[in-house]
């Protein structure tokens, strides 16, 4: 059982000193395919933002309550207009980031492994999932 233990925590890697936001920018993702943002460049790593209508104060308090009852995720930072949380797999720890953009009525996201080179998709297809979360939260399809 220790060993298991000692295993888990050694595929969580430690938590990434670089993230967080600069004149709006969450940072880039690295060159490897564990990463998704929809604020990339290229379609690698794009994914769409989360989009909503109304009052962003409310939309990001929407996805703050989305999170919060997600089993897998843990808000590890707070600011105003800021999410930073971590995304948990059986054995891996991802991290992921939410920016809300409130002169275009979006979200930003950002989700990256910690570990490894591939991550099969699964920080593209949590993204996915909490897009349709939120969008439910709001009464949209």
């Amino acid at each position: 059982m220790t060993i298991g233990l000692l295993g888990m925590v050694g595929c969580a890697g430690d938590r990434p000193q670089n993230l967080g936001t600069k004149d709006g920018l969450l940072v880039d993702c690295p060159s490897s395919p564990n990463c998704v943002s929809s604020q990339a460049d290229d379609e690698r790593h794009r994914i769409a933002a989360l989009t909503f209508t109304g009052d962003p104060d409310a939309a990001f308090a929407r996805l703050k309550l989305v999170l919060v009852r997600r089993g897998d995720t843990t808000i590890t930072d707070e600011l105003p207009g800021y999410l930073r949380v971590e995304l948990r797999t059986a054995l891996f720890v991802d991290d992921g980031e939410f920016l809300l953009d409130r002169s275009r009525s979006v979200i930003q996201v950002r989700s990256a492994s910690r570990l490894g080179y591939s991550d099969l998709g699964k920080n593209r297809s949590r993204m996915e999932e909490i897009r349709s979360q939120f969008h439910a939260a709001e009464g949209k399809p």
